[in-house]
């Protein structure tokens, strides 16, 4: 299988836990002999879309451009980021709205409905948080995850949209291993 894996931890610090995560669902994919590419967000730079007109008809700078290919080329995406503020950093929310343009991820239609463009890949989105998983399941309702499935990756045509939600970060070197084996596992199924 073709797989994308997006990085979305702001900070390029290596010590960050998505980082980790990531790299451990890299090495998965390795082991399961699947394609791979991969984006990190903290090394990439473009500009904010600050207008409608931009983005429906502007042209996207050539970072963006080349992430719209890695995306076209995928078969499976997997989305990392860590939890800010309940919902996914500036960063992610950027970078979605600078490839997801229509043209590329949708088209409208006459009938204002948009046609999915993105069809036929499917989505992972891992989320850290401090608190436990738990509480941003029962307490929050996972939110903010439930609109990144429905309102981006599922609007443009990706399904199914899995998740996996590793709550108390800041947990034990145990619980941290528990994870990225995990992690490991489902990049060696691409799941």
């Amino acid at each position: 299988m073709r797989v994308l894996i997006i990085d979305g931890h702001p900070d390029p610090e290596p010590a960050r836990f998505v980082h980790a995560l990531a790299d451990a669902y890299a090495d998965g994919c390795e082991a399961g002999s699947h394609s791979l590419r991969r984006l990190r967000l903290a090394d990439m730079d473009f500009p904010l879309l600050r207008s409608v007109q931009d983005w429906m008809e502007g042209e996207p700078c050539p970072v963006i451009a080349a992430a719209q290919k890695d995306i076209s080329w995928a078969e499976h995406v997997v989305l990392f980021y860590p939890l800010w503020l309940g919902d996914v950093p500036a960063l992610v929310k950027a970078f979605l709205e600078q490839v997801a343009r229509p043209g590329f991820a949708h088209r409208y239609r006459g009938n204002g409905l948009p046609e999915k463009l993105l069809t036929g890949r499917s989505a992972r989105v891992v989320v850290t948080m401090g608190m436990p998983s738990a509480f941003y399941r029962l307490f929050y309702f996972a939110h903010s995850l439930k609109s990144l499935k429905r309102n981006i990756f599922g609007f443009v045509g990706f399904a199914p949209v899995r998740h996996t939600i590793i709550g108390a970060v800041e947990s034990s070197a145990k619980d941290r291993q528990k994870h990225l084996s995990a992690m490991h596992d489902l990049g060696r199924s691409a799941r």
